[in-house]
């Protein structure tokens, strides 16, 4: 089963950042839910923090707009 639950929290981790990526923006709320992933206590999955810091890496580079803050 424990493997199940990480194929459905990366699937969830995918689409937030798909949904972010599409869009060119990313909000303040978002910002703390993929924070709060990275730095939580939960373990993520290798391509989970690859993802993340995919996104991360855009808002450094300009590639994304920053919005709510």
């Amino acid at each position: 089963m424990p493997r199940l639950e990480s194929m459905e929290r990366e699937t969830i981790v995918a689409r937030i950042v798909n949904r972010i990526i599409f869009s060119g923006r990313l909000s303040r709320q978002d910002h703390i839910l993929l924070t709060s992933k990275i730095l939580g206590n939960s373990r993520i999955s290798d391509g989970e923090r690859r993802q993340i810091n995919r996104i991360f890496d855009q808002v450094q580079t300009g590639q994304l707009k920053l919005i709510g803050w």
